[in-house]
């Protein structure tokens, strides 16, 4: 049993959530966060530290898991209430395995028995999710880790609660649209990605209202792909963050394809291929891909890595 640290135990309020099946809380919720220095997220001595936006104001969220598989919670800050609600959707809880068959491929049945934690969480901040999709388009993930963790933690407001580091609150949208073009450059972003963000940051409640009210992947993706700079791969990327969509596929990611192929073909593929392989999984396409990479079945590295282009004056 992970114990919770002691000032998480008696700060109130405190919730405990008990899933109806088995949960890797790790696996499912740290998948959220963007690389090892996310401001807004980290994981300290077997609890989950997240630092969140609410209609209610800032908050921290603290989750740990207990012997028997249940979550217990705190939060701080002003939007501590919505935070606390918010945990069974964090952990999976809208989750429905219904319709999933493992069995149409041997690696993938074995990925499933070996990972019956894993479950797809949701933010239900779609444009928190929408942001980070921006800023990783075309980049490496190192890049754009890094250019997230400059933006949130100049711009962002710090995180409440004794937290293991100094966590910071992702900005509000009206404070994204302001941030100038130096500090773009600054954190190693394009024009284009700068301009994406900043043309929705005015649309963001009524972007998040439509896509709360949306009942499918499509409806969606029309609302997203609407957004100026923003494609496929973008509003895929934000419906699994922010909606935990079992079915959505990031089509013209660099590496995506390449895996799906070697997992399932044992060769790489294209992104046509990649969907001609998942078909048999519609519905479930990306628990598929999520098992593939929980269980490593990756494609192996065979040349140098992608060259990080850095656009900033030295």
């Amino acid at each position: 049993m992970t114990a919770m640290p002691t000032a998480v135990r008696e700060s109130p309020p405190q919730t405990r959530y008990a899933p109806r099946a088995a949960i890797d809380l790790r696996a499912t919720v740290g998948v959220l966060q963007r690389g090892p220095g996310d401001p807004a997220q980290t994981h300290a001595g077997g609890v989950i530290w997240r630092a969140m936006r609410t209609p209610d104001g800032i908050a921290t969220l603290a989750l740990s898991q207990t012997a028997d598989g249940s979550v217990r919670a705190a939060a701080w800050g002003p939007g501590r209430e919505r935070a606390l609600a918010q945990v069974p959707a964090l952990c999976g809880a809208g989750d429905d395995v219904d319709g999933f068959d493992a069995s149409h491929h041997p690696l993938i049945a074995e990925a499933h028995r070996r990972h019956l934690g894993l479950r797809l969480t949701r933010t239900d901040a779609p444009f928190d999710a929408l942001t980070q999709s921006v800023i990783e388009q075309k980049v490496t993930l190192r890049q754009a880790f890094g250019a997230w963790r400059r933006l949130v933690a100049r711009f962002g407001d710090p995180a409440p609660g004794p937290t293991p580091r100094p966590l910071t609150v992702p900005p509000a949208p009206a404070v994204w649209q302001r941030i100038p073009s130096w500090a773009w450059h600054r954190a190693g972003l394009e024009p284009p990605q700068a301009r994406t963000i900043a043309q929705a940051a005015p649309r963001a409640a009524s972007l998040d209202r439509a896509l709360a009210r949306s009942s499918d992947g499509d409806a969606r993706d029309r609302h997203l792909t609407a957004l100026p700079g923003v494609g496929p791969w973008t509003a895929a990327e934000t419906r699994i963050r922010a909606f935990g969509d079992p079915d959505a596929v990031s089509v013209g990611d660099y590496h995506l394809a390449h895996h799906v192929g070697y997992a399932l073909a044992g060769s790489r593929t294209n992104d046509d291929g990649m969907l001609a392989l998942l078909e048999p999984w519609r519905g479930h396409r990306q628990r598929v891909i999520r098992l593939i990479l929980a269980a490593g079945l990756t494609e192996p590295r065979r040349g140098p890595r992608l060259h990080i282009e850095d656009h900033r004056e030295r």
